[in-house]
Order: C-alpha cells, then sequence, then structure tokens
C-alpha cells in the first residue's frame, strides 16, 4: 500500500505520516523492487492509534513508551490525566479573571491593569498557566525579513542569469572581464543579504522574544 493510499484510509497527511516516521513511530518495510515504502496492516492500525493518541493530546514520548510496551495504556492515560488536570485549572482560573472583566462596564483605556495583573501573578506563583499570546506575536516579525530576502536572492539570481546567458551567446570563447565583475556583484548581494538575514533572525528569536516574555 503506497502512502498515497494510507493518507486517504486513515485520514492523515502524508507530512504527519513521515512526521511519525521520523519520531520512530512507525517503520515501514521499502519495496525492495523501487525502495518505495510499503505500509501494510499493522502500519495503518498503528496510524489508527497514533491518531487517536494526538486527537487527545498524548505526547510523542508516552506513545513511544506504549507502543515499546514500557507503560500500558492505562499508565499513559493516568499521566495525561495529570497533565489534563493541570490545563483544566489554569483554563478555570483564566475563566474566573474574564468572568471578573466582564463585569467592569469600561473602556480598555479606562481599565486599572495593575490589579488584574497582581492577581494573575499571585496564581502563577501557585502553579496557574495562563495562554502568552505574545510568543504568537513575534513569529509575525519573521515574516516580512523572510520574504524581502527571498525576493532579493530571486531577483538577483536572474540577474545573474541572463549574465551567464549574455556570455553563452559570445562565441568568441572567453566571456568578457566586465561581464564578470557584472555577474559577480549580484553573486555577493545574495550572500549579503542571506547574512543579514540570518543575524535578523537570530535577533528576533533571541533579543526581542526573550525581552518581549518580561511583560
Amino acid at each position: 500500500m503506497k502512502i498515497n493510499e494510507v493518507e486517504t484510509l486513515v485520514g492523515i497527511t502524508k507530512k504527519n505520516i513521515r512526521f511519525y516516521e521520523e519520531k520512530g513511530l512507525l517503520s515501514p518495510r521499502r519495496n525492495s523492487e523501487n525502495g518505495y515504502r510499503d505500509y501494510g496492516g499493522a502500519e495503518v492500525e498503528a496510524l489508527k492509534r497514533i491518531k487517536l493518541m494526538r486527537k487527545l493530546g498524548v505526547p510523542i514520548e508516552d506513545i513511544r513508551r506504549m507502543q515499546e510496551g514500557e507503560q500500558t495504556v492505562g499508565d499513559g492515560m493516568r499521566r495525561h490525566l495529570v497533565t489534563l488536570e493541570r490545563e483544566r485549572k489554569n483554563i478555570d482560573e483564566a475563566v474566573r479573571l474574564c468572568t471578573l472583566l466582564q463585569q467592569r462596564q469600561e473602556r480598555l483605556s479606562e481599565l486599572d491593569a495593575d490589579q488584574a495583573l497582581a492577581e494573575m501573578e499571585q496564581l502563577e506563583h501557585a502553579g496557574a498557566t495562563f495562554q502568552n499570546k505574545q510568543r504568537q506575536d513575534i513569529r509575525v516579525r519573521y515574516v516580512a525579513p523572510v520574504v524581502i530576502s527571498v525576493l532579493l536572492v530571486v531577483l538577483m539570481a536572474a540577474v545573474i542569469g541572463l549574465l551567464l546567458w549574455a556570455v553563452s551567446l559570445d562565441a568568441s570563447g572567453a566571456p568578457p572581464p566586465l561581464l564578470l565583475v557584472m555577474a559577480a556583484v549580484p553573486f555577493l548581494i545574495i550572500i549579503g543579504v542571506l547574512l543579514a538575514l540570518f543575524q535578523r533572525i537570530k535577533e528576533i528569536g533571541r533579543g526581542e522574544a526573550d525581552d518581549a516574555k518580561q511583560y
């Protein structure tokens, strides 16, 4: 059975199937004739069980332990229930705070956030965890530099391609030195753009993200 058939049969995307293979949860045999993965009934059943566990939110490592017999399903569920109870407590606390704020008929500019933040901090010290959307906000900052860098690299690569095409039309043999210099310029620009992108990603991921976590 091919991966496309398994995708349709189980309802798991090819990307997820390959991810589970990389994580060691699935080991399909290889077809000796063409080298393709060959999925059988055992792999389909394993994927169904993985799908069930993942839809319940069970971590990959716990699924692996259950697969390898280190834990029974009951053991895995007991561990997972502890996590779910903790998450439910966190959600209950968030609902309570949101309900209190709902009762305040005031604009955001008039809201005294100090009191709510102080109460939230006390709950966090007691073990509660609230949703942190700032990490998602930080991810948006990656989009612009990556898109701009890709566009510049594609543009410079097109310029290099045109110059090389012009050189290929010269039947005399050696390319003019000026064309070589002109081809080197966009190549250096590509290197500079990629280095700048790498540095920017490091700044966002290490500096700006760490600053945002303090708030």
